[in-house]
């Protein structure tokens, strides 16, 4: 497989496909196998495999051997970190490195399938605004393959130190960071933090995102409390410490957040650089008390996880084989879920929804997330990456003689 250094398509201009795109072939998870036809950055048409071959299309792709999903999208990525773990000295925050740094993530992790990313990045005294200056320049360099929005992440907002941490968070919003964030753990006052930074989204009408390990029950019933009236919505994450919590208290919290609205952003591939505790949120406890639960893969080869892969799909193979969800489920919570928490419109493979799509070798989801090598990905109606994997094995007179699957070269056009 392709490894850290993905490449843009040859055409990146242009945010949708003018002339149309057909996907000929494809399979459902309903079992079902169609022919998708998409126009203006959404799906125009589905239909039966070969009942849209004679519509007029500018291009077409042959999705025999694949199956067709929503696309995921990335809840919680860091790309004023990622990729640095193999880098001597201390992290650069420098503006270079770090659009250099965010970019190149980015285009890893559309490479496994995810068209929209939300980025928390560091603002404080230390960096100050350059490592978010960087990741919004990254973002305008992917315009037309990915979606990224920005999360500023001040580090104290509460006491005398409190004031410029709060400045540079209106500043930091001016500049174009979509969505308020932060570590209350972090802050002599994590309550104050909490309030300061609900004020202010409040305020400037803006999402809320934070980092908690959810470790402290009264903390965390005072956030839900304070969240629920505020909209676009709050979400926390990664919120593993609920997990070490007595049962009864976590069914307690997870109701409470349910009631207010929050989402949590479960991190199954690890830990990230918010979050002092690794650990992974109770997600069959909080979906049963209906807590909307989207999965993030967090750190990306930082020193928080040296070998993070930034891969949706793995989060939800993590998910079904680690933490009981089924495969459907899984999924959803790195697609549909993760979408609703970015804000996002939803995407099924159906006319009228957005042309947000992956494609993967397999027939079945189960198989799809268990052996996710060849992956297409589609974004406002048009091919954006590719990634090709082919299996070969020596001659093998069993192989043959038991008619084995044997994965071909032949590749989509």
């Amino acid at each position: 497989m392709p490894d850290s250094r993905p490449q843009p398509p040859h055409s990146s201009s242009g945010q949708t496909d003018p002339a149309g795109l057909l996907l000929c072939g494809a399979r459902l998870t309903d079992g079902r196998t169609v022919d998708v036809r998409l126009g203006g950055g959404r799906i125009e048409a589905v239909g039966t495999a070969g009942s849209l071959a004679t519509d007029a299309v500018g291009a077409r792709v042959d999705l025999a051997g694949y199956l067709l999903l929503p696309a995921p999208v990335e809840p919680h990525a860091h790309g004023d970190t990622a990729l640095s773990a193999d880098g001597a000295g201390p992290v650069s925050y420098g503006a270079p490195e770090v659009q250099r740094r965010a970019t190149e993530a980015a285009l890893l992790q559309l490479g496994h399938g995810a068209t929209a990313l939300r980025a928390h990045v560091h603002v404080s005294d230390v960096q100050g605004l350059d490592a978010l200056t960087a990741v919004l320049q990254a973002r305008r360099s992917l315009h037309g393959l990915a979606e990224l929005s920005a999360v500023a992440m001040p580090r104290v907002l509460t006491g005398a130190a409190g004031a410029d941490g709060v400045a540079m968070l209106r500043d930091a919003l001016k500049m174009g960071a979509a969505v308020v964030g932060g570590c209350p753990d972090a802050d002599p006052d994590p309550t104050g933090y909490v309030e300061t930074v609900l004020e202010l989204a409040a305020e400037q009408g803006c999402p809320v995102d934070l980092h908690t390990d959810g470790d402290d029950p009264a903390r965390l019933a005072r956030l839900a409390a304070m969240a629920g009236g505020l909209r676009p919505g709050v979400t926390l994450g990664p919120c593993g410490g609920l997990r070490r919590l007595p049962a009864e208290v976590a069914a307690r919290i997870a109701d409470q957040l349910a009631a207010a609205g929050v989402t949590v952003v479960c991190l199954p591939q690890g830990g990230c650089g918010g979050a002092d505790r690794p650990g992974t949120a109770p997600v069959r406890l909080l979906r049963s008390a209906g807590v909307r639960v989207a999965a993030g893969s967090g750190a990306l080869r930082d020193v928080s996880n040296p070998v993070g892969r930034g891969d949706p799909l793995e989060a939800a193979y993590l998910l079904a084989s680690r933490y009981g969800l089924r495969p459907e489920d899984a999924y959803d919570a790195v697609s549909t879920a993760a979408r609703a928490a970015l804000g996002l419109p939803e995407v099924r493979v159906e006319a009228g929804f957005p042309a947000e799509l992956l494609a993967v070798r397999g027939d079945r989801l189960a198989g799809a997330l268990s052996l996710a090598y060849s992956r297409i990905v589609v974004h406002r109606g048009r091919v954006v990456a590719r990634t090709s994997a082919v299996r070969e094995y020596c001659n093998s007179a069993a192989a043959v003689a038991l008619d084995l699957p044997r994965q071909g070269r032949g590749e989509p056009s």
